[in-house]
C-alpha cells in the first residue's frame, strides 16, 4: 500500500482538497492519521467494524484495547450512547473541545469491534483544527488511537507516523502542531463514582472541581488484574517503550544521582550505550553519559511534550540502557509517570 502524506499549508484552496481526499478514504473504510492537541491519531469510521479491524491491524494492536471515538459536536453524544448523564454534561462543558476522553455506555449504533468487546464506549472532541475540521468535514465519528506500533512511543510528529505505519495506512496529514504531548484524560462516568483510568493534561483536582468525588483507577500507577478487561486504551498492555531497558530510579536527588551515575559506569564498562533521562535543575549533576534532558521541574509540561521524542530518540540512537529520574505525582506529573512507568515495564528502584 502506497501511503500518502499530505501536508497542511494554511491555503484554503489546497488544504480543503486534503480534507476532501481523506473524506473519501475514510468513507470507503480506509485509514488516515492526523494531528490532535495531544498526539497524532490513527482515525478509521468507528462505526465501521472492518475499518476498526484495519486499524487494531496496521498498529499491531489487541483487539481487546478499546479505541476513542473522536466527534466534534455534542449532539454525536447522544447518538454514541444511550446514558449521557449530567456529569457527562457537565464535563463537556467545562473541557471540550479539549483533552478529555470520558466513557459512557453505548448504543447500539457502536460497533464491539471499535470499544474492544465492552459495552461502554470511549469519546472524545479534540480541539486541534485539523482533528476538528476532519471530523466535520468527513462526516463520520473518528475511532482513532495512537498513530503508532503499538507498544513503541506515542507520535508527536509525522515523521513518527511515517517511520511506523508508512505502507500500511492509505493517508497521513501533516501538521506538526502537536501542544500537549501526551494522550488525553480519561474518565470513565459508567460507574456510580467517576474514576479517572488514564491521567493526562487535566487532572484529579480538576475533574474534582466539576464532579465533586473522583477516584483514580489502581492500575494507573500498578498494573491491571489478571482477567480484568480494560476499559480504556493502555491499561493492560506495555506502552511507549523504546527497544532500551528504562529503569526509573525515585528518592532523595543525592541518592537519584548517585545510583544513576554508579549503575551507568558498571553498564559502560559491560559495552553498553547508556543514556540518561533528566532535567534542566539536575544535568549537570552527572557524569559524562549520553543526556536527554526532558525539561524543567518547574514546567512539568515541558517534560510531558518531549517525554515520547526523547523515547524514539533513544532508539534512534541505538542506546540500550536507560536510567531515568521519577516525577512528582501530582498535576502533570502523574501523567508523565504513568506513561514513564509503563515504558520501563514497571521497573521502578527506590534508593531512599
Amino acid at each position: 500500500m502506497e501511503t500518502k502524506v499530505r501536508v497542511i499549508s494554511g491555503n484554503e484552496k489546497t488544504d480543503n482538497l486534503i480534507y476532501e481526499e481523506a473524506k473519501e478514504i475514510l468513507e470507503k473504510g480506509g485509514l488516515v492519521a492526523f494531528p490532535t492537541e495531544t498526539v497524532y491519531g490513527l482515525g478509521g469510521d468507528a462505526l465501521d467494524k472492518e475499518a476498526s479491524k484495519k486499524i487494531y491491524q496496521a498498529k499491531g494492536r489487541p483487539s481487546d484495547n478499546p479505541l476513542i471515538v473522536h466527534i466534534a459536536d455534542l449532539d454525536a453524544l447522544y447518538k454514541l450512547s444511550v446514558e449521557v448523564n449530567d456529569k457527562a454534561l457537565a464535563l463537556a462543558k467545562k473541557f471540550w473541545p479539549g483533552p478529555m476522553t470520558m466513557i459512557l455506555k453505548k448504543s447500539d449504533i457502536v460497533p464491539k469491534e471499535t470499544t474492544g468487546g465492552l459495552e461502554t464506549v470511549a469519546i472524545r472532541m479534540p480541539s486541534h483544527k485539523v482533528a476538528n475540521r476532519l471530523i466535520k468535514q468527513s462526516g463520520v465519528y473518528i475511532a482513532a488511537p495512537s498513530a503508532n506500533t503499538s507498544g513503541k512511543p506515542s507520535p508527536t510528529k509525522a515523521e513518527h507516523v511515517i517511520n511506523d505505519l508508512s505502507g500500511k495506512i492509505d493517508m497521513i496529514i501533516q501538521d506538526d502542531t502537536v501542544d500537549i504531548g501526551l494522550e488525553s484524560s480519561i474518565i470513565d462516568l459508567s460507574e456510580d463514582v467517576p474514576t479517572i483510568l488514564r491521567p493526562g493534561y487535566i487532572t484529579k483536582k480538576d475533574f474534582e472541581e466539576v464532579l465533586g468525588e473522583v477516584r483514580i483507577d489502581p492500575a494507573i500507577v500498578g498494573e491491571l488484574k489478571p482477567g480484568v478487561k480494560p476499559k480504556a486504551p493502555g491499561m493492560k498492555y506495555k506502552h511507549y517503550a523504546p527497544n532500551a531497558q528504562i529503569t526509573i530510579v525515585e528518592g532523595s536527588i543525592e541518592n537519584v544521582v548517585d545510583y544513576i551515575n554508579r549503575k551507568a559506569k558498571e553498564d559502560c564498562g559491560n559495552g553498553k550505550k547508556v543514556a540518561i533521562m533528566t532535567t534542566d535543575e539536575t544535568k549537570d549533576l552527572y557524569n559524562d553519559y549520553h543526556k536527554y534532558i526532558l525539561g524543567s521541574r518547574n514546567d512539568e509540561l515541558s517534560i510531558a511534550k518531549n517525554l515520547y521524542k526523547v523515547l524514539r530518540d533513544f532508539d534512534k540512537d541505538g542506546i540500550e540502557v536507560v536510567y531515568s529520574e521519577s516525577f512528582e505525582n501530582v498535576s502533570a506529573g502523574q501523567a508523565i509517570m504513568n506513561r514513564l512507568i509503563k515504558a520501563a515495564g514497571h521497573k521502578v528502584v527506590t534508593v531512599d
